[in-house]
């Protein structure tokens, strides 16, 4: 099977920087239908290379293929058309007076009649839980709800991969785990492909497979519980822990024997109540 994102030794220096790259010679394929996380401490390279995969910013050196098409000159417009951003900051991203208005915006500038762009608006914001406010002032919205607006946006762009950059980092928990959810219907629904620039490591959790980032470079790759398991090795890259393996690393200081394998929060409860608590 093809994968819809290939990246083959990509390197990237920014204009101000000319000594350092702050992408090094990274390769990795995403196959369809994927959820992908992108961690790494600040600098580490993680929005830089999602500006890459959306053609945002062009490889020095390398190439990127999205759903089989090089990114060139003349494809890259046809690949941002695949490939839909949501931002850390909704409100930097709003433009129309109302909820309904600013969906429709992009929807405008790809000349989508508009009959057609009235239903695609209608659709967008039905699956975000938000066409009761199709009428309402994006300002007046809460956090969450803004943040569901711009994913509202890019889906009613009908594009083949969404990326999250940092899009839940300025959220409470309630927020963030309302904008997650809302991306794991709409991935479920439409096949999408979703790559996660993201700090948070619960957040991380959701996606099938991790890739670790450090000064540019992809150090490491794979499913959450093999990235998770090696606990100090991130904490050395000054990366969080999900909160089970925290709490296997506290027990395992008192002395009290745990697995080796990683855990969820539900796995850590099952674990605890069968292994230590009814002994």
């Amino acid at each position: 099977m093809q994968p819809i994102v290939k990246l083959e030794n990509i390197d990237f220096k920014y204009p101000n920087d000319e000594e350092k790259y702050a992408l090094k010679d990274v390769s990795l394929e995403i196959q369809r239908g994927e959820w992908i996380a992108i961690i790494g401490h600040n600098g580490s390279g993680k929005s830089t290379l999602a500006k890459t995969i959306n053609g945002l910013l062009l490889p020095e050196n390398g190439a990127v293929t999205i759903n089989d098409k090089p990114l060139n000159a003349e494809n890259i417009w046809d690949i941002r058309k695949m490939v839909g951003m949501v931002f850390q900051n909704p409100d930097n991203q709003f433009v129309g007076a109302t909820v309904e208005d600013d969906v429709a915006f992009a929807l405008e500038n790809q000349g989508v009649p508009r009959d057609e762009m009235l239903v695609r608006v209608k659709a967008a914001l039905t699956k975000v839980r938000m066409w009761d406010f199709a009428s309402r002032e994006p300002a007046r919205l809460s956090g969450g709800q803004k943040q569901r607006v711009a994913i509202a946006g890019v889906v009613a762009l009908r594009p083949d991969i969404i990326i999250l950059d940092e899009a839940t980092s300025m959220l409470d928990p309630e927020g963030r785990e309302e904008v997650i959810q809302t991306i794991k219907e709409i991935k479920e629904e439409s096949n999408l492909t979703v790559i996660s620039i993201t700090h948070d490591i619960d957040e991380a959790a959701n996606a099938n497979r991790i890739f670790v980032m450090k000064q540019g470079e992809l150090i490491k790759e794979g499913q959450p519980a093999e990235i998770f398991s090696a606990g100090p090795e991130l904490i050395s890259l000054g990366l969080d822990l999900p909160f089970p393996e925290k709490l296997k690393l506290a027990l395992k200081e008192k002395g009290i024997a745990v697995p080796d394998r990683y855990l969820t929060e539900e796995g850590m409860i099952d674990w605890l109540w069968t292994s230590v608590l009814n002994k």
